[in-house]
């Protein structure tokens, strides 16, 4: 085998390893997220309790299911822009929910509404008397900048927001769940959390393959270097016993 064959060789070995590492990388993200759809799918399907009857843990509360019983703020609503829904522009809607003996509001996601420019919509249209709602605990997300308006906003983040209130509000939100409805004032509630797979299994599919195809084109060429080099030799040898 020559050298440059050699040193070809051995990249595409390289190569494999790290594809086939890539490929065990991609299972074990799809491990995890089997893990967590488990894990949301059990939070999913407990039996709902009031908000503030959960601990202030987030990391325990996240997913689990809660009613909220209390009054809309409405004169304090934000809504988080550029949100769009089977491919149509829209808003979601987060109200502060005042609660009966309780000084801190708890923040509800009560749903998405169409707007043409994914942020403006007619917010008197969307002020339903709704004073229970059911849903599951969501954490606060990474601030964006503000846009526009101080209560337009990109994320659900709680300093952007908190800032905005004259009262405190819970370190957790509430996303409300529902069928759609076609009350007036209702915004369309949020399908739960999806509990699919992923990509991860059809990537790690295309690493392995990526592999197999590095070890293959490398055994390609070493065999017919191999074959090129005895075809040489052949040819070669009734010369040398003349």
């Amino acid at each position: 085998m020559s050298r440059r064959i050699l040193v070809f060789s051995l990249f595409a070995v390289a190569l494999a390893a790290l594809f086939t590492r890539l490929g065990f990388w991609q299972i074990s993200r799809m491990h995890e997220r089997q893990a967590l759809n488990a894990y949301i799918a059990s939070r999913m399907d407990s039996t709902p309790v009031p908000f503030f009857a959960l601990s202030g843990d987030s990391a325990v509360t996240h997913f689990r299911r809660v009613t909220l019983s209390g009054t809309p703020d409405f004169a304090h609503e934000v809504y988080i822009t550029e949100v769009s829904r089977s491919g149509s522009p829209g808003v979601y809607v987060i109200t502060p929910v005042r609660v009966a003996g309780h000084d801190t509001a708890v923040l509800v996601n009560r749903g998405w509404v169409y707007a043409p420019d994914a942020s403006t919509i007619e917010p008197d249209r969307w002020h339903a008397p709704d004073s229970v709602f059911d849903g599951y605990v969501d954490e606060f997300q990474h601030p964006l900048p503000v846009l526009r308006e101080p209560h337009h906003l990109r994320t659900i983040n709680y300093a952007q927001i908190s800032a905005q209130l004259p009262y405190p509000i819970a370190d957790t939100y509430v996303v409300a769940l529902g069928k759609d409805s076609v009350i007036s004032g209702v915004p369309l509630r949020i399908d739960p959390p999806p509990l699919d797979e992923g990509p991860f299994r059809s990537y790690a599919i295309q690493w392995f393959a990526f592999a197999l195809i590095s070890i293959g084109g490398a055994t390609f060429v070493a065999l017919k270097d191999r074959e090129a080099r005895r075809a040489a030799a052949r040819q070669e040898s009734p010369n040398a016993g003349a």
